[in-house]
């Protein structure tokens, strides 16, 4: 059974930092493309960044320069490091495997890890 526990979200101030993590199980995490997403209230989920198996990453633009995805493959574990966080980084975030080459999510959704940036 695969599941996905993300953690590390909190409440900053704008300006700041936070770094999310997500542990991952009931998969071959050293084979498979990691990604994070979020949603917040009344929008639809987005992707936010990925990483590929072989360490290749996107980000949206929105996030691009500011955000850093990364992985640790003997810790099952994919890392999202967010900088010069902004009140629209706002939302649950949520980490998922990603069928190869795409931003399409492929299991069930975990519970998520709220950031909450204040202005």
């Amino acid at each position: 059974q695969v599941q996905l526990v993300e953690s590390g979200g909190g409440l900053v101030q704008t300006g700041g930092s936070l770094r999310l993590s997500c542990a991952a199980s009931g998969i071959i995490f050293s084979t498979s493309d990691m990604a994070w997403y979020r949603q917040a209230p009344g929008k639809r989920r987005e992707l936010v960044a990925r990483v590929t198996f072989g360490g290749t990453t996107n980000y949206a633009d929105s996030v691009k320069d500011r955000f850093t995805i990364s992985r640790d493959n003997a810790k099952n574990t994919v890392y999202l490091q967010m900088n010069r966080l902004k009140p629209e980084d706002t939302a649950t975030y949520f980490c998922n495997v990603v069928f190869t080459g795409t931003g399409i999510s492929r299991y069930s959704w975990g519970v998520g890890t709220q950031v909450t940036v204040s202005s």
